[in-house]
């Protein structure tokens, strides 16, 4: 009988001996995953954090050879693209767009914001291909920049087989290779035409990525708008028919991506309108329009105002709380009117 009681006890030790063990190591291991997300929440937040902006005059001076880039046409606005494309990638956490892993693919705001400012460039880049670097419909286009559009034009969530990070690089190097010519004397195969027209060219991409984006802005609480598609036109129809009245709203898990799709896009707005500033300030002064660039940036720095709320409020247009969105779709809209009407000054003056 004593034998008997005697293995029991060894028995019950046993089993409570292997239980302490394995609750230890199941201790260590949720310890180990509490420390593991709350460094890649740290680590998150820290990659979350916007870029500040950067001196257009001294990314000019560090691209090129020259000490006073804004004598020769374009450079200003050259700079401007590869530096709003190499703080992309260079940020802190780097490129988040296409991340596969922890803590990269939690995170939506800065690929939001990432994406914003890549359109921009797009753009950019395909107006200096398509007008800034030609002088006539007829002429040749720069092979260095059709090589970089199409390098910027690729997927921009990419991660293998080639990730989106190497393509936005050789844009970057064709970017260059066109600065390099176009501050060197002895190569006369690529020019920069600062022409009224051109500018108006690149000023009716933004006027429409600006409306755009406050239309989805100001769809955050939902509105109920008569459809304007073909008005004000005389004769004209569409593929299909649509109903008088259209009920617009923003999907309540897309607010936050609209409105920081739309920072990013103002935070490259702001580079390449000061850059082009610089490079059409002859055409801006005959125009007398120099006051209008500066009125349509001092609207897009609102849009950079530092965001107290910890996430994108929604609240109704008179409720309670704030409605982010509507916020920052008066600063496009208000930007995107001055854009129209510089437009208008720069065909008629």
């Amino acid at each position: 009988m004593n034998s008997i009681r005697q293995w029991w006890s060894e028995k019950c030790a046993n089993v409570r001996r292997s239980f302490y063990e394995s609750n230890k190591v199941f201790k260590l291991l949720l310890s180990a995953v509490g420390i593991y997300l709350l460094l890649a929440m740290l680590v998150g937040m820290y990659w979350s954090l916007e870029p500040d902006e950067f001196d257009v005059l001294e990314r000019a001076q560090t691209e090129s050879s020259i000490a006073s880039p804004e004598l020769v046409a374009g450079v200003a606005t050259s700079s401007s693209l590869i530096g709003v494309v190499d703080t992309l990638l260079n940020k802190s956490g780097g490129y988040l767009s296409n991340d596969a892993t922890p803590p990269g693919i939690w995170l939506d705001n800065i690929p939001n914001w990432e994406y914003g400012a890549l359109i921009q460039v797009r753009d950019l880049t395909k107006a200096m291909r398509e007008a800034f670097s030609r002088s006539q419909s007829q002429s040749t286009e720069d092979k260095a920049l059709a090589l970089a559009e199409s390098r910027l034009n690729f997927d921009h969530r990419s991660w293998l087989l080639p990730p989106s990070e190497s393509e936005y690089k050789e844009g970057i190097g064709y970017l260059r290779d066109y600065l390099s010519r176009l501050t060197d004397d002895d190569h006369s195969n690529a020019q920069f035409y600062a022409r009224s027209d051109n500018l108006r060219y690149w000023l009716s991409s933004v006027e429409t990525r600006l409306g755009s984006l406050s239309q989805r802005l100001s769809a955050s609480v939902g509105q109920r708008r008569i459809n304007l598609d073909l008005a004000n036109v005389e004769v004209a129809r569409q593929s299909t028919s649509s109903a008088s009245e259209l009920i617009v709203k923003t999907p309540w898990n897309e607010i936050d991506d609209v409105f920081y799709e739309a920072r990013g896009s103002a935070w490259a707005l702001i580079h390449f309108l000061r850059a082009l500033e610089v490079d059409f300030a002859e055409v801006l002064e005959k125009k007398n329009a120099r006051v209008s660039v500066q009125q349509i940036i001092r609207e897009l720095e609102g849009t950079q105002q530092t965001l107290y709320s910890p996430m994108v409020l929604n609240g109704s247009g008179f409720g309670m709380l704030a409605n982010h969105s509507l916020v920052m779709a008066s600063y496009l809209s208000r930007a995107n009117a001055a854009i129209i009407d510089l437009r208008e000054l720069l065909e008629k003056g």
